[in-house]
């Protein structure tokens, strides 16, 4: 899932690619494009909060979907990620074939990788396979100092009841 020059990152501060227009669904994750713009409270030391409750991935040996609710949390440096381009992005792990440890840490690696947050950790709560819930947590070193971190909020799975 490494980035590839037709993929790369905006220059912050440039108009973002998507925002207000109609986009298609990315065909793979290496092909989806991340906006980044400056972020408006640069200086300020804050946590943002993405949650996909219903994000889906295919399975490499089966090809069948699977399921998670993802949480990204991560304190902004000099920029920000743009929303629409990171639900495109997500959204184009529909097609992608990856084990969930794989497709968890790399979207927390790309994230840390382009847009260079201060601190970035991602929970990927998987759906159970086989009978078996398996979560997948990935950060990119101990949070700043003074950071509030709420815990993300996500109960492990109880099955029915």
């Amino acid at each position: 899932m490494e980035s590839t020059p037709d993929n790369a990152a905006q220059t912050p501060g440039a108009a973002p690619a998507y925002l207000g227009k109609d986009t298609p669904l990315p065909r793979s994750p290496e092909e989806a494009r991340l906006d980044y713009v400056l972020n408006p409270q640069a200086g300020a030391l804050y946590l943002v909060r993405f949650a996909a409750p219903e994000f889906t991935s295919l399975c490499p040996v089966t090809n069948q979907p699977d399921f998670a609710h993802l949480v990204i949390d991560y304190a902004p440096a000099e920029t920000i990620v743009e929303s629409k381009s990171l639900k495109l992005f997500l959204g184009s792990f529909r097609n992608h074939n990856g084990f969930h440890e794989d497709v968890t840490v790399g979207i927390g690696t790309r994230l840390m990788r382009e847009m260079r947050p201060l601190w970035l950790r991602i929970g990927g709560y998987w759906y159970p396979r086989g009978g078996i819930p398996i979560d997948v947590f990935w950060q990119s070193g101990a949070p700043p100092e003074g950071l509030w971190v709420p815990d993300q909020g996500v109960a492990g799975y109880r099955g029915r009841g």
